[in-house]
């Protein structure tokens, strides 16, 4: 797929621009990736503005309207029709609050879209089980960890590998990570990462604690090999990664940071860089902000800064086993970083493709899921 090009620096992009960069994207690539041309076609072309409220009207409506022609068919017994209906209903949706629920009408999507997800799963040919934990929050946090628990059939006692997406890709956007590993014998949790979806810490400096009462979870299943867990974090979410490696190395048979930073990602001058990077439709920044729990442009500035592991010491402690994984070519988080990695504390393993933010290829996703079959232990 060609890549948009570039936009002048410093500026978000205009209505067109964003029109020309989701036709690019639709019924193939995140985030239009489960959107056909016959519905999200119309919707691009009939948006009048990028703002909240026509932004979360336009989506919404279209999600309303293929949920309802996906609950049609399941009343009509038509499970193939049903099942893909659910699931396009849930991209709609997802699109209605994307990049992040910062207005009421995103926030309803929101909702909906975690409903219209779970519809769609009851249809996948393994099941999934929405798990609600408790958690020991601070004062102003939440009280609950929410996950999305699946297991292949017919294991006993399987390993498991924890997920979770960036600012934008919460728990209910890693199905596409989560089926290659179940049919490799791996039970996986997909998770909102800190400071998104339902999560109940913000991304600051320690917001890692809500990974550890998922570990300790797992580790209490009986059903469950679960001393060492698995990680995969994909874009922001692979920071997190990286920072569990070397905090609870003990705890973790393998992780992938998939598009992560670790330390020049969080500084100004890259920062400055990459508020309008190729990769990103629109709102990075105040995403990145609602993540950390950032009021204003200065604190978004200063929090970051604050992310930095190099600052945390941390990136010569030994390490478990991870596994760094980008674009040759990514303006949204810097490959310098990897370099960083490779020159502190346990050695680790790195694999660049071509492209932008993520590196998206055929092989990709097969890579990832392989080493972290292969790191867990899984039977097949």
């Amino acid at each position: 797929m060609s890549q948009p090009e570039a936009l002048p620096t410093g500026r978000p992009r205009t209505l067109d621009e964003a029109k020309a960069w989701m036709r690019q994207r639709l019924a193939k690539q995140h985030p239009m990736n489960l959107v056909t041309e016959a519905v999200g076609g119309p919707v691009i072309d009939g948006l009048a503005s990028l703002d909240g409220q026509t932004w979360g009207d336009a989506w919404g409506a279209a999600g309303a309207r293929v949920r309802e022609q996906a609950r049609a068919a399941a009343a009509a017994g038509d499970r193939d029709r049903a099942a893909a209906l659910f699931l396009e209903a849930h991209g709609l949706y997802f699109l209605g609050r994307f990049p992040c629920p910062n207005h009421p009408k995103k926030l309803e999507n929101a909702a909906l879209e975690r409903d219209a997800y779970l519809e769609a799963a009851e249809y996948f040919d393994i099941s999934t089980r929405r798990v609600v934990i408790p958690f020991e929050g601070r004062e102003g946090e939440g009280r609950e960890i929410a996950f999305l628990y699946r297991r292949p059939p017919g294991a006993e006692r399987p390993p498991a590998v924890v997920m979770w997406g960036g600012v934008d890709a919460w728990k209910e956007q890693l199905t596409g990570t989560s089926d290659p590993l179940l049919k490799m014998g791996v039970a996986t949790l997909a998770m909102d990462g800190p400071g998104t979806g339902e999560s109940p810490v913000k991304g600051g400096i320690d917001g890692e604690r809500q990974f550890i009462a998922v570990f300790d979870w797992i580790a209490a299943q009986d059903d469950l090999d679960g001393a060492k867990v698995g990680l995969l974090g994909r874009s922001f979410g692979g920071y997190w990664v990286t920072k569990l490696c070397h905090t609870h190395p003990e705890r973790i048979a393998g992780g992938v940071s998939w598009g992560g930073g670790a330390h020049h990602m969080f500084q100004r001058d890259w920062v400055e860089a990459s508020r309008f990077p190729d990769s990103y439709l629109m709102e990075l920044v105040e995403t990145r902000s609602r993540m950390l729990g950032a009021a204003s442009d200065a604190e978004y500035i200063d929090f970051f800064r604050r992310l930095s592991l190099v600052d945390q010491g941390l990136l010569d402690r030994p390490c478990a086993p991870l596994l760094l994984v980008n674009g040759k070519a990514d303006r949204q988080c810097p490959v310098e970083d990897i370099f960083l990695l490779l020159e502190h504390g346990s050695p680790k393993s790195v694999r660049l493709f071509p492209g932008g933010h993520m590196g998206h290829t055929q092989r990709t996703v097969p890579t990832i899921v392989e080493w972290l079959a292969d790191q867990v232990g899984a039977a097949s």
